[in-house]
């Protein structure tokens, strides 16, 4: 991990809570084994991509579910193996599959310990 910061939020690990404003939930499609964790998760980073299971969200009627949340990392300054990190103040927009915006994902996460080994 390595830069320094005057952008204020929680950093987000792979176990934050994030979900669609219709309640489907999101979880990280890319998996990592990063060098820097929070209480034993990897960090999240700009590098992730997260993906959305469980949305009802409908159009006049036409299933229209967000498939993915699209996050904009802050120009921090904070890496982790050269990607910027993930705050819960982080920009994000939730998508359906045809990449239509269907508005901010709901982003729960706690201040946890960070470790770098």
């Amino acid at each position: 991990m390595s830069g320094t910061t005057g952008a204020s939020g929680n950093l987000l690990g792979e176990d934050a809570v994030i979900s669609c404003p219709h309640g489907g939930r999101a979880t990280t499609a890319t998996p990592s084994n990063g060098p820097v964790l929070l209480n034993g998760v990897p960090v999240l980073t700009g590098a992730h991509t997260h993906v959305v299971a469980g949305c009802p969200h409908t159009v006049d009627g036409v299933p229209s579910p967000c498939v993915a949340v699209r996050f904009t990392a802050q120009d921090t300054g904070i890496t982790v193996d050269g990607a910027p990190v993930l705050l819960d103040t982080s920009a994000a927009q939730c998508l359906s599959a045809a990449s239509v915006v269907q508005g901010p994902p709901f982003v729960q996460a706690t201040q946890r310990e960070v470790t770098v080994p």
